[in-house]
């Protein structure tokens, strides 16, 4: 017996379950796709499995539906797999511990991965049924959503017949989305001299704060770890010498990050003044987040003292600049649609990686620089990552630039992965027509038919659909991307009812 068998519909949380057993962090989806594999196999359904381990389940109508048209269903099998810091289990090798509390079904100490495990159940429950009524269903199931749609980007879909699709990455029950913004992730390299620093390591925590979607949370306002540890960091080399030991925070480049810790190196005789700008800075801020992120906190605890290979001081001062300089948040709001962010980005990973002083031979860092006499000079790299994301090409393309213009100012290197189209509204959609009529029918309410800042797939799929006419819908989450992700049990039970009568209708 499982932990969620007593919930309906039996069938959806069944899938849902076996899916959160099977490790499906984004780049590690081997073993989630094969699942799907097996699970076409064991019921003769047509599939495809490509080598990006994206994978295409085909279901033929059942008896009075072969002549409507086929219907698409699509979602992704990877997971932002992100945990809390006491949490045991390793999220690339080990399923997740699934728990009820009340509605809402959530993970122990990790994620929960209903974005967009929940789809991809959805679609198992419908192909499993040997009595729900439906037209031909064409199911994509893509990989690596989370970190640039690589799995959308790559896949081959000619040989699908249908130009009508139901995406299913959605987390609001009761919303349509018509429309989305494009993004693209840019990673940001900035060298940085280390040197050997005598003094005293003090580990500074930026924390306590809600985080969240970039996407869809990125209008709140709400403090950016990596931001906030850049503007402590540029107060504090002001005022007193400061060499970086250690910097980390964040976990994925779309999602806000809660906590920025670091290792920083200053002289004994400057303690008192170190942390006096601490606590003015943390007073400061926490004033301006008291309503939007009310818990942040800035924490310190002494981590030795002696002789540390640092970042310079000079160097660590150019770093603060650097973070401080860089743009973060809502950078424009839609003209054509009131309260819709129409530009944004996001700072979400932030860290320093270096090589320690070893020798050339030893050495597998790209960033560093080599000295004449074999040994490392320069092998320190401050690795910033950020979302981006704009209903506007152009918007998004400038503001990428942006970012270039700032880090080859400090002397540093840009990257850009991952980028994908925006999701343009259809103004003619018999697929939307049908579904909102429906939806007033069951309801006796109209869903809301909007626009979203997150990024959804439909755009790069639809370049590859002709005149492909798509639908965003999903039951309710809560806190996804995050250790507090949660899924409605009632909302669920709906959506798939709703889903269900949807497929029905002739």
């Amino acid at each position: 017996m499982g932990v969620l068998s007593d919930l309906e519909p039996k069938r959806v949380f069944h899938f849902f379950e076996e899916i959160t057993r099977i490790p499906h962090g984004s780049g590690n989806v081997e073993e989630i796709s094969d699942y799907l594999v097996r699970f076409a196999r064991e019921r003769g359904l047509k599939h495809i499995q490509d080598e990006l381990k994206n994978v295409i389940l085909v279901k033929e109508a059942t008896p009075g539906y072969e002549k409507d048209p086929a219907v698409i269903l699509q979602g992704h099998m990877d997971m932002v797999a992100v945990k809390k810091p006491d949490c045991d289990i390793d999220m690339a090798k080990e399923g997740l511990r699934v728990a009820v509390r009340g509605d809402e079904v959530y993970a122990e100490g990790t994620s929960l991965g209903g974005d967009d495990g929940i789809a991809v159940a959805y679609a198992l429950a419908l192909l499993d049924s040997d009595t729900i009524q439906h037209p031909k269903l064409e199911v994509i199931l893509t990989v690596d959503e989370e970190v640039g749609m690589d799995g959308a980007r790559g896949i081959d879909l000619s040989m699908l017949t249908g130009n009508r699709m139901i995406n299913l990455d959605s987390e609001e029950e009761g919303i349509f989305l018509t429309s989305c913004a494009g993004g693209a992730r840019v990673h940001c390299n900035l060298p940085l001299k280390m040197a050997d620093c005598e003094g005293r390591a003090m580990k500074v925590t930026v924390g306590g704060l809600l985080g969240g979607h970039s996407g869809g949370e990125i209008h709140k306002e709400r403090g950016n770890a990596n931001c906030l540890f850049g503007r402590l960091l540029q107060r504090l080399t002001e005022q007193v010498p400061v060499c970086i030991r250690e910097i980390a925070g964040g976990l994925a480049d779309n999602a806000i990050p809660r906590e920025t810790a670091a290792v920083l190196v200053i002289e004994e005789r400057n303690q008192e003044k170190f942390m006096e700008i601490l606590r003015t800075v943390e007073a400061e801020i926490r004033t301006e987040l008291a309503t939007k992120d009310p818990g942040f906190v800035i924490e310190t605890a002494e981590a030795g003292q002696g002789n540390f290979f640092c970042v310079t001081a000079e160097d660590t001062e150019k770093a603060a600049a650097f973070l401080c300089a860089l743009p973060n948040g809502v950078q424009a709001m839609s003209a054509d649609m009131p309260g819709l962010v129409e530009t944004s980005l996001n700072l979400g990973i932030l860290k320093l990686e270096m090589c320690h002083g070893i020798a050339k031979a030893n050495c597998q860092e790209t960033s560093c620089v080599i000295a004449e006499n074999d040994v490392l000079k320069e092998n320190g790299g401050l690795r910033v990552e950020f979302s981006v994301r704009s209903s506007v090409e152009s918007a998004k393309r400038a503001l990428i630039d942006r970012l270039c213009a700032v880090t080859k100012l400090a002397g540093g290197s840009n990257t850009v992965t991952g980028d994908y189209p925006g999701w343009k509204y259809r103004k003619n959609s018999p697929l939307r027509d049908k579904m909102v009529a429906l939806y007033r029918e069951m309801y006796g309410t109209e869903p809301k038919v909007e626009a979203i800042h997150a990024g959804l797939e439909c755009g790069i799929l639809g370049s590859k659909i002709q005149d492909l006419d798509c639908v965003s819908i999903g039951p309710d989450m809560t806190a996804i991307h995050t250790t507090e992700e949660t899924l409605s049990i009632s909302s669920t039970a709906r959506v798939w009812e709703y889903l269900v009568r949807l497929l029905e209708l002739h």
